[in-house]
């Protein structure tokens, strides 16, 4: 909600350089389901950053590569999810373009339950310094957020569930 404020306040240009990740337990599907939005101009210059192609059209990539790729790619290596301080896969499953931004659609399978989770995120801060990336985290409990940024990549949020 809060980034699309954003991107209909300042529409085509963003002075500001900001993604935001939201990961939702689903209790029914035991699943940590992580929706993440960057602005697309911003995440295209991570992908040509990461692979060193300073042409890279994000969204009309070249023959035998496609956009899932491209993004899903860098997304593996800039956003990292440890649960009770083991590392997990993260199950690239889709993304669409909305307005101005890349939605990416993550899963995390069989969490059936947890203590911690750590985040690390450091998307785009290789392009931008003045980068925020806003994490929220919702399992069984209020909301937890956090701003990371390029000095502070990761945070370990702690549950205390009675069940």
């Amino acid at each position: 909600m809060i980034f699309s404020f954003i991107l209909w306040g300042w529409g085509w240009i963003h002075p500001v350089h900001i993604s935001v990740t939201e990961i939702n337990y689903n209790e029914k599907n035991k699943s940590l389901e992580i929706i993440s939005r960057v602005f697309v101009d911003e995440l295209e210059l991570g992908v040509r950053a990461q692979r060193k192609e300073p042409e890279l059209d994000l969204l009309a990539p070249p023959a035998a590569t496609t956009t899932k790729d491209l993004v899903s790619a860098y997304y593996r290596l800039h956003l990292r999810v440890k649960i009770d301080g083991r590392p997990v896969l993260l199950n690239f499953i889709a993304y669409e373009k909305e307005d101005i931004s890349i939605v990416s659609y993550i899963e995390i399978e069989n969490v059936k339950k947890l203590k911690t989770i750590e985040v690390f995120n450091d998307l785009v801060t290789e392009i931008h310094d003045d980068q925020s990336n806003l994490v929220h985290v919702t399992y069984k409990s209020p909301v937890k957020s956090v701003r990371l940024t390029r000095n502070t990549t990761s945070e370990v949020f702690h549950f205390d569930i009675k069940k």
